[in-house]
């Protein structure tokens, strides 16, 4: 595929190696001819200096040729115009823009431009480091209504099944993350020590699902 980067930051630069190594060809626009010392001495993509969101540059990087693009630059203005552009202008459709404001990433989702919310997805991650307790929220779909969460379920659900711990919470395991790998489970599989259970539930549902299983774990101490 032919890729289009608008931002030659460490996020930028980072993917247009990852992807000419996999041996697709990248073209990466940024407004500072500085930038661009980021990349290697062997990349092979085009380096185009401007403003992602010009049409004149954004074609001179192949857009019409391009099956993606993505606005990795420092301002979610520039990141979401340029988007917009290659979606409405170029018709490219496979289009992702990252945007440093939580709120206006929900937003721009919801007109069906999928963001990468930087600053909220690294708190998250972080708040769930440091508080694990609860079911603390991995992803969102657009409208905020689903959530994929973490749910800590305490050693005392160790040796039960997922589907006890299903029918007692009222919610659904998606998967269980034991030692660093994925699990789909089935509804026999059962709790190990050290397993992360990862629950699909509405997101007005978390605070319940977290009640019944510390309540379980309470009656069980």
């Amino acid at each position: 595929m032919h890729i289009v980067i608008m931002g030659c930051g460490r996020v930028g630069s980072t993917l247009a190696h990852i992807l000419e190594d996999k041996g697709h060809s990248v073209a990466i626009i940024d407004q500072s001819p500085e930038a661009f010392r980021r990349l290697r001495s062997g990349f092979r993509g085009r380096r185009i200096t401007g403003f992602g969101f010009d049409r004149d540059v954004i074609a001179e990087a192949g857009i019409e040729q391009a099956s993606a693009f993505v606005a990795v630059s420092s301002g979610d203005n520039s990141n979401i115009i340029s988007a917009r552009v290659a979606r409405e202008t170029f018709g490219v459709d496979n289009v992702v823009a990252r945007i440093y404001d939580p709120r206006r990433a929900e937003v721009y989702q919801r007109l069906g431009i999928p963001t990468v919310a930087t600053v909220r997805w690294t708190a998250d991650q972080i708040l769930r480091r440091l508080l694990p307790e609860g079911a603390e929220p991995l992803w969102r779909d657009p409208t905020g209504a689903v959530v994929l969460a973490e749910l800590d379920t305490g050693h005392l659900w160790v040796g039960e099944k997922v589907s006890a711990l299903e029918e007692h919470a009222g919610t659904r395991v998606a998967f269980l993350s034991r030692m660093g790998e994925a699990l789909v489970p089935e509804r026999d599989s059962v709790i190990q020590d050290g397993d992360i259970v990862h629950i699909m539930a509405r997101a007005d549902d978390l605070e319940r699902v977290n009640a019944a299983v510390a309540a379980r774990s309470g009656e069980d101490a």
